[in-house]
């Protein structure tokens, strides 16, 4: 879940395309169209969200429809998450950042961490799109990824058997992102540089090599993580 797309794409769809292929069901929850965006319009946002669904193999893809910029961490908002949380019951959660460069994902982080919880308490009245009252769901877990700053991660996934994919998720995005196709007479950006292409590689090489394996992503996590063994573990050479 996370406040602008593309934001999964670049941070999280490892993870995603690497728990589908163990028989998880994965789906993305998108925050707002991303209407703010110096590039592009939001109807072709919208459309390359799509194809990146495609390419990640998402079962469900929604938008919450927030106003990009000014949405706030509030009831409204609240309810509007937990609302899809009942509908879906994730068993986790992956957020955007508490804190970051772009003030849109730190309070989206804060905005779902919150609305996580809240989703939990009976008292909190919610109906489907049918009027039909939902039962309360909190997911086990809300990992947040890292964003555009760098935190030292909690945990690290190897995402290596799908890092192609997860590149090629990204580049659907071709009004954001250095491309061949798109209007060069659009703005230049602080992401549409090949360079920033180059820094998404070099972190999931630099996360990988933190457990030995070519490329992973890595996530924080607000609740302490438990194991009820040590077999738990997986073994990387590192």
């Amino acid at each position: 879940m996370a406040v602008h797309p593309d934001d999964v794409e670049l941070c999280c769809s490892g993870t995603l395309m690497m728990e589908k292929t163990q028989g998880k069901t994965i789906g993305v929850a998108d925050l707002t169209r991303g209407e703010l965006g110096t590039r592009g319009t939001p109807e072709l946002r919208s459309k390359e969200a799509e194809a990146a669904g495609r390419i990640m193999d998402l079962d469900v893809r929604e938008n919450l429809g927030m106003a990009d910029g000014f949405f706030q961490n509030n009831e409204e908002n609240q309810r509007k998450i937990i609302r899809i949380i009942r509908l879906y019951r994730p068993e986790i959660v992956l957020a955007s950042a508490l804190e970051d460069r772009h003030p849109d994902h730190g309070r989206a982080g804060k905005l779902i961490s919150d609305s996580c919880f809240l989703s939990g308490l009976r008292k909190i009245s919610t109906k489907d799109e049918q009027g039909k009252e939902q039962e309360q769901w909190r997911p086990k877990y809300v990992f947040h990824f890292i964003q555009d700053r760098f935190y030292q991660p909690a945990f690290v996934y190897d995402i290596t058997a799908v890092f192609e994919r997860k590149l090629e998720a990204i580049r659907s995005y071709s009004s954001q992102f250095h491309s061949t196709t798109y209007d060069k007479n659009e703005p230049q950006t602080y992401i549409s540089g090949p360079e920033f292409m180059d820094s998404i590689i070099g972190r999931a090489q630099m996360l990988g090599k933190m457990i030995g394996v070519k490329y992973a992503e890595g996530f924080l996590s607000e609740k302490m993580i438990g194991i009820s063994n040590l077999d738990s573990f997986v073994q990387f050479d590192t």
